[in-house]
């Protein structure tokens, strides 16, 4: 394990309103030992110790972005962000930090096609569906956001007037909580602000385990040959 986590940089915050400010490679190149020492030292520490509670692995995602396909040509993103997994569990714990300070999450994000048949299956049953209406609502009691459902009316063979048709409305399910810039930001609050997201969210993630599960496709399958 590497460096405990004491809290992000006092200069954090200002980075990332430098960098929306003025998205430049001599922008980035002037104020790198700052993101280095402010931004992702932290966060890597941050990950860590989300991950050594549960023996799982951690990945922080690129600062720089992929313009190929893109009409934005600005280098960089401006949210630096990560993961911790937790073993047996398809819900990864999810940590984002941007000039709104840090953002803590977890769920079904892009699942496959296979993983979103299962979820509006399981959705749609009297039993289930209302056992996943019960940990959203207990989640959003315990202060965190629920994202608003992708399609704006029912899916293809569902009625719109299904009794679950909020929750069928979704492709994805994700809940977490936002940390705003401030004292606590700095300071080992952050890292309790994300393990009190994690235990909230906790039904959630139980229930997504238990009725959906991993990807049963291959790359293929899902992506199509030669991707």
């Amino acid at each position: 394990m590497g460096a405990r986590f004491v809290g992000f940089g006092p200069g954090a915050v200002g980075w990332f309103e430098g960098i929306e400010a003025d998205n430049s490679r001599d922008r980035f190149a002037t104020t790198k030992a700052t993101w280095e020492a402010d931004v992702v030292g932290p966060l890597d520490a941050l990950l860590e110790e989300l991950a050594a509670g549960t023996d799982g692995d951690v990945k922080r995602f690129r600062q720089h972005r992929d313009v190929r396909f893109s009409k934005d040509k600005a280098p960089y993103k401006t949210t630096t962000y990560g993961i911790a997994t937790v073993p047996g569990s398809e819900c990864a714990r999810y940590v984002q930090l941007s000039s709104a300070g840090l953002y803590a999450g977890t769920g079904m994000y892009d699942p496959s096609p296979d993983q979103l048949a299962r979820y509006r299956a399981a959705a749609a049953d009297e039993a289930t569906g209302a056992d996943l209406g019960r940990a959203l609502a207990g989640a959003e009691g315990a202060g965190l956001e629920v994202g608003e459902p992708e399609l704006k009316t029912a899916p293809r063979g569902i009625p719109r007037d299904h009794p679950r048709i909020e929750l069928l409305r979704r492709k994805t399910v994700v809940v977490g909580a936002r940390l705003p810039p401030g004292p606590d930001l700095l300071s080992r609050s952050a890292l309790q602000h994300c393990l009190r997201v994690y235990e909230a969210a906790a039904p959630v993630a139980t229930w997504l385990d238990t009725h959906i599960g991993p990807s049963t496709m291959t790359p293929e399958e899902r992506f199509g040959r030669g991707r």
